[in-house]
């Protein structure tokens, strides 16, 4: 099969899967989404990949073997399935019965020109260490603006970045300071799709997110539902389940559904809790306090009570931001 006939394979197949993600989880279609919308760019951009990569072949860009000793994780994230951990890994396996039969890509590390760091391939990176071999690379000269669309484009061709996987890896991005046009193209994808995978990095706090896994098979509505959903006391009363070893020992995708489970399930109704609060200095004003379950009331009395409940009315949102902030 030629050159020519495998990417167009590539291409086809990137479309048929593309118009997967786009049928709801019963069948049928819904409205234009994301990775519909951003088909044409994602297509567009492994084209240019594939050229440049001929260009590097035309100017004389070679594999070489490198110690995986020297080389280094990317500078941010973009997936969060677990490296390969023994020789028993199916990844592992496979290279060491068959050899590694594609390379990885780095750069030169910005900080230590003596050590590399990994665009993209850092299971392939961590199997061959394990195996204890030298690894084949390609070494290309990449600013971090380069990084991250090489990795947006290794991902949009392989596909293999789950729904949440893709929102950490924006937020991520966004939170080291690259702009959403730039982000956008990374994913390949759009503004409204963007915000809305930034919406749930930024709900669901990481830990929750690491401990549920990449969970491929949730999907973008589930994860949306559970990150509109998010509360303080949702995080509250997942602690248990989080930490049993119940959860621990299941896959990511059962993980998530225990959490969604976890969530639906009427809480025990808790006793309140109520007590006075006066302020240290002398006042005329009292407090009353209620808590239950997930509720809180406060009941202002007396002195300078509806002043004082004006203030704290329009200084909420400054008192919740800072709330959020020292959590």
């Amino acid at each position: 099969m030629s050159r020519r006939d495998r990417l167009k394979g590539l291409f086809d197949d990137t479309a048929q899967e593309l118009a997967a993600a786009n049928l709801d989880e019963d069948g049928s279609t819904r409205g234009p989404a994301g990775p519909v919308r951003s088909m044409a760019l994602t297509l567009g951009r492994m084209e240019e990949e594939s050229r440049a990569m001929q260009q590097a072949l035309l100017s004389g860009e070679r594999v070489v073997e490198l110690e995986p000793d020297a080389i280094d994780m990317s500078f941010v994230r973009d997936r969060l399935a677990d490296m390969p951990r023994n020789l028993d890994d199916e990844l592992v396996h496979s290279i060491g019965e068959n050899g590694q039969e594609v390379p990885i890509l780095v750069r030169v590390h910005p900080d230590d020109d003596k050590r590399y760091q990994v665009v993209y391939g850092h299971r392939r990176l961590q199997a061959v260490r394990l195996l204890g071999r030298k690894v084949q690379a390609i070494i290309r000269k990449l600013d971090d603006v380069d990084v991250v669309i090489a990795q947006g484009i290794e991902n949009s061709a392989r596909r293999n970045l789950s729904y949440v996987e893709r929102a950490v890896f924006a937020f991520n991005l966004e939170s080291k300071g690259f702009e959403r046009p730039l982000i956008m193209k990374a994913l390949s994808t759009d503004k409204t799709e963007l915000s809305k995978l930034i919406s749930v990095a930024k709900a669901i706090p990481m830990d929750v997110i690491v401990a549920i896994g990449a969970a491929p098979a949730a999907g973008r509505r589930k994860w949306l539902a559970l990150a509109q959903g998010w509360t303080s006391a949702t995080a509250s009363r997942l602690r248990t389940l989080l930490a049993s070893e119940r959860f621990a020992r299941e896959d990511t995708d059962r993980r998530f559904d225990l959490v969604v489970a976890e969530l639906a399930r009427k809480p025990e109704k808790q006793e309140a809790t109520e007590f006075d609060w006066t302020p240290k200095q002398d006042s005329k004003i009292r407090g009353r306090i209620r808590k239950t379950g997930d509720s809180c009331t406060i009941a202002l009395k007396t002195g300078d009570a509806a002043e004082f409940g004006d203030y704290l009315s329009g200084r909420l949102d400054e008192l919740y931001d800072a709330f959020r902030n020292v959590k």
